[in-house]
């Protein structure tokens, strides 16, 4: 089922906002796990990471759904813009949630927080802002991201390259030369997967030549296939959809490392196949939901309306976690699982409030003042 998007009258795909909060809602889980395990073999929400890449998949299907028809009405700079107004708000809100939290973070993981005078840490944020990375010489806090005070702005980063790329010409291309494209995408993908040290796909988030070919490589398969799945697609009319992608997302998602540590590649096979295959799988089967109740109306637009402010607002407050975990070490998921359920409810009542008291007012704002 399909819903007036307010901006440009074409339909929306509810079912897709919904599924888009629930891989928000499983990055959270993964974040709140990760400092528990020792390494890749052993988080307990493994392939948590790889909501970021169906999130890459995700939004380039609705941005060919959305604007491929309708270029004889926009220009490169108008497009950008939308995209701007759509996305920054909550990339301000982000950084500076995480600069209100820097100092408070000072840990046994992070131990030099307290010697980072005020001025760097106002030029990270202000920096942060633009979502441009920060350059190792500014790492405040230790863990070369691209973004020290809210780590989940690496991948908007990556976003917005997929968005220029796409603006500037990829969206002249036509299906075949797309196609083509997303194969060798695809191909770069794999060869990404399997071969990596950790036979995974995981990383992109510092500013080193490595690490950008690691995100530039997750960006672009996902991204310009979930383009070429809505040109070439015809949905068709499938009941329950929500829930057999979403239990489908999650299988994905919490399953256990693959392959363990002698055969690293076997994870590596899994990943591209989840990548590669199953996402725009689930994302066709989302595009032909049928919503037969209100009741699932609400909660698929719920959770897309909270998605991206949650995932904007989590890594802040996960900082005080990791943190706390840091300083009381041999801690386990049984004595961490009270305090992980505080940062997971506290992040999505947070992320409700963010769009509603500041997110939703902003856009329209923008809207309304450059639209």
């Amino acid at each position: 089922m399909k819903n007036n998007d307010r901006l440009s009258g074409k339909p929306h795909y509810l079912v897709l906002d919904g599924l888009r909060g629930v891989a928000a809602i499983i990055v959270v889980t993964f974040h709140l796990t990760e400092p528990l395990g020792t390494g890749h073999l052993d988080i307990l929400v493994n392939h948590g990471y790889l909501a970021v890449d169906f999130f890459f998949l995700l939004s380039g299907f609705v941005i060919g759904y959305a604007y491929d028809k309708r270029w004889h009405t926009l220009s490169v700079g108008s497009f950008l813009q939308r995209r701007v107004e759509r996305l920054q708000p909550m990339v301000v809100l982000g950084m500076t949630l995480g600069a209100i939290g820097f100092y408070f973070t000072d840990s046994a993981i992070w131990p030099a927080i307290h010697t980072v005078p005020v001025w760097k840490l106002l030029l990270v944020l202000f920096i942060g802002y633009t979502i441009l990375p920060v350059p190792l010489s500014l790492d405040i806090r230790g863990w070369q991201e691209m973004h020290p005070l809210n780590s989940v702005g690496w991948s908007l980063f990556f976003e917005y390259i997929a968005n220029i790329l796409y603006a500037i010409g990829i969206r002249k291309w036509s299906n075949k030369v797309l196609g083509v494209f997303v194969f060798f995408a695809a191909l770069a993908l794999a060869h990404l997967a399997i071969t990596s040290a950790g036979g995974d796909v995981s990383g992109g988030w510092t500013l080193n030549v490595e690490q950008v070919r690691i995100g530039i490589t997750r960006t672009m398969y996902p991204f310009f296939a979930g383009l070429l799945l809505s040109r070439i697609t015809s949905p068709a009319h499938i009941k329950h959809a929500f829930l057999y992608c979403s239990i489908l997302l999650a299988v994905v998602l919490y399953m256990p490392r693959i392959g363990g540590a002698d055969k690293l590649w076997l994870n590596g096979v899994y990943e591209s196949v989840c990548i590669i295959f199953i996402f725009p799988l689930i994302v066709y089967l989302g595009a032909s939901a049928f919503i037969g109740s209100t009741t699932e109306q609400r909660v698929c637009r719920l959770l897309g309306d909270i998605s991206y402010p949650l995932y904007l607002v989590h890594y802040p407050l996960v900082y005080f976690y990791v943190a706390w975990i840091s300083n009381h070490p041999g801690t386990t998921l049984a004595d961490a699982w009270p305090y992980a359920l505080l940062i997971l409810v506290g992040s999505i009542l947070l992320a409700y409030a963010s769009l509603k008291w500041y997110d939703e007012p902003v856009r329209r704002w923008l809207r309304k003042k450059f639209g």
